[in-house]
């Protein structure tokens, strides 16, 4: 009983550290800072495009720096009085996944991104870091931010209705999704608030989402279009819609994304967030996500709820994609001297790091793709969309293909970690 009491006080005591830092640096708002990454597969500029205040910080008060080193990329806060990093976060962009295509090496293209943070109380320096191709970051961009500015925007938000379809309590201790609407018209917004609560459900029946269906707060936000549907340039289909998405996303026929990301962060702003999801009335097959940026899927395909628990994988979570045989626009995506971020593949460069310990020692390393060895974690080849070189802990899994019942035991683990550290 000692050992329990101790452990708790120590719990409290770190609880207690943390929100009295956050009280110190920052207010329950939100600093919003836009931008733009513009570039091509070998250089990258920022060009600040304006700052605005939001109303709700949904984020923990008491893990204000990411432990994760997750993202390709990463902004940092720092008091500008002493230097203290007060706020850090990792992310991805479809930016840097364009770079790695083959257009990027004959053209060049811009794309709008958004940082959010707690407002600050006092002056604060904005340091934004891109990772480079041997995994180390380098600093892109640096600026000076005083909170009482008057180019920091207070402006009205968006008109959008907001239902709350789960609630479990106070968005610090919770983990927050905003599931925005798009390709919904307003005669449609009970066909949306119906389809958010289903796609909650799903993610409430999957492990190990389903440990924590008290601690996850879900909120449909009414974002309304002008026509159903979404785009498919290939099949030269185009609508008016809230948030731009589309198909054909560096010209992959089931990528589904938007890159107005301008949009999706004034609507998902209407709430307290720590993830977006992107819900798109459509009834054809795809979807997008992209690590603390935003999830997306379509809502009318009988595959969908898988397609949904695969994206806000690689949304939520920061997992790969364990497949290598699907068709994808990039090129030489993973660097095989290099250890992948993600948790759940590894080069080998170091494995120590990602699920090593999880591996029995019954189990041959490399593992063979053989029955005996389904439903066991080891260290099968091919991942990461490389035949390769690039390996991934089990046979199959959510985040390689439908097939399977849900993640394996490595992503399982890693949605634990991320869960766990927004309710804490």
């Amino acid at each position: 009983m000692r050992i329990s009491a101790l452990v708790l006080f120590i719990c409290i005591s770190a609880a207690l550290r943390g929100q009295s830092n956050f009280d110190k640096y920052f207010t329950d708002k939100v600093l919003r800072f836009d931008y733009m990454l513009a570039g091509n597969s070998q250089k990258t500029t920022v060009y600040p495009v304006g700052m605005k205040e939001e109303p709700f910080f949904g984020g923990s008060k008491t893990q204000l720096l990411d432990p994760f080193n997750y993202g390709n990329l990463k902004y940092e806060v720092f008091d500008a009085a002493d230097n203290t990093l007060i706020y850090s976060r990792g992310f991805c962009t479809l930016y840097q996944e364009w770079q790695t295509t083959a257009e990027a090496k004959v053209m060049e293209r811009s794309f709008y991104e958004v940082a959010t943070m707690p407002f600050p109380k006092n002056k604060i320096k904005f340091v934004l870091s891109m990772r480079e191709r041997n995994g180390s970051f380098s600093k892109l961009y640096e600026t000076e931010i005083d909170p009482g500015n008057y180019f920091i925007r207070k402006e009205k938000p968006v008109n959008a209705s907001v239902t709350k379809i789960y609630y479990a309590g106070d968005p610090a201790t919770n983990v927050d999704l905003a599931f925005i609407a798009e390709g919904y018209t307003a005669d449609e917004m009970g066909k949306f608030r119906d389809d958010v609560k289903k796609m909650a459900d799903v993610l409430f029946a999957e492990p190990p989402y389903n440990e924590y269906q008290y601690r996850i707060n879900i909120y449909a936000v009414e974002a309304v279009s002008a026509e159903s549907g979404t785009d498919i340039p290939g099949e030269r289909f185009y609508v008016t819609t809230a948030l731009n998405s589309s198909f054909y996303t560096f010209d992959l026929d089931r990528y589904l994304t938007t890159q107005d990301i301008k949009s999706v962060n004034d609507y998902a702003g209407l709430v307290p967030h720590d993830n977006i999801i992107v819900l798109i009335n459509s009834n054809k097959y795809g979807g997008g996500g992209v690590y603390n940026y935003y999830s997306g899927t379509t809502v009318g395909h009988p595959l969908s709820p898988k397609v949904f628990i695969h994206e806000f994988g690689h949304g939520f979570a920061g997992l790969a994609d364990e497949y290598y045989s699907s068709e994808v626009a990039y090129e030489e995506f993973y660097p095989l001297n290099v250890e992948p971020w993600e948790p759940n593949i590894t080069t080998m460069v170091n494995f120590d790091a990602k699920w090593k310990k999880m591996i029995s020692k019954d189990t041959p390393q490399p593992t063979p793709a053989e029955e005996k060895y389904s439903n066991v974690i080891g260290l099968f080849e091919g991942g990461g969309y490389s035949a390769k070189g690039i390996y991934r802990p089990e046979m199959d899994c959510r985040m390689k293909s439908n097939s399977p019942k849900g993640y394996c035991a490595v992503c399982r683990e890693a949605v634990r970690k991320m869960i766990n550290f927004y309710i804490r």
